[in-house]
């Protein structure tokens, strides 16, 4: 196994000093990798609600694109990562299929902001992600998991503009299963907020 590849971390307790908690949705596509970027970067072993897929889904889900794939979150991912003695930062992972999108609502209450998980072979099913978020006025950013193509290589710009998105929405690439990718990822979205948070400091002052 490649060793930049994340093992599960181990259990790691949460100080008690910690009184902030954080709460951050990563959304996006069936198998776009949602799951992969919770486990590889929480600091603790993450709850998940992976289920083998059966039969029942045949007709139902749209398994093209990622055939190879077996499991399937049902309910939601969560992972948790410590910024410092006092903040912690927790993730959901939503489900993908399009028959749990009713629960991504609900997920996105409390939300400081999301990360959307784009595929390059299923771009399309990044739209309802971006849709609900905008909807519900929750800053994001997009992170494309690169995976292997038919040969074609889609660029950061062509995605952005498959996917209608401002400018002022972050994009990058990322590897969901490289812890270090993946805290890239966060980071950009700790960098957007804050952005956020001053030009609204500036406006209204």
């Amino acid at each position: 196994m490649d060793s930049a590849i994340s093992e599960p971390p181990a259990r790691t307790p949460l100080s008690d000093t910690a009184d902030n908690g954080l709460k951050v949705v990563v959304v996006g596509g069936f198998g776009v990798g949602k799951t992969t970027l919770v486990r590889s970067v929480s600091e603790i072993r993450p709850l998940n609600t992976e289920e083998v897929m059966t039969q029942a889904g045949v007709g139902v889900d749209d398994p093209s694109g990622v055939d190879h794939k077996s499991t399937t979150t049902v309910a939601f991912d969560f992972g948790r990562i410590t910024l410092s003695e006092r903040t912690v930062l927790y993730l959901f992972g939503a489900p993908g299929q399009e028959r749990f999108w009713f629960l991504w609502d609900r997920l996105f209450s409390g939300a400081l902001g999301a990360v959307v998980l784009v595929d390059t072979r299923r771009v399309a099913d990044s739209w309802y992600a971006v849709d609900r978020l905008e909807f519900h006025r929750t800053p994001f950013v997009v992170a494309v998991n690169r995976f292997e193509t038919d040969g074609h290589y889609y660029s950061l710009a062509e995605i952005r503009q498959a996917l209608s998105l401002p400018e002022h929405v972050p994009m990058l690439d990322c590897d969901a299963r490289v812890r270090s990718s993946g805290k890239s990822v966060l980071l950009s979205l700790v960098d957007h907020l804050y952005t956020r948070a001053l030009a609204r400091e500036a406006a209204t002052s």
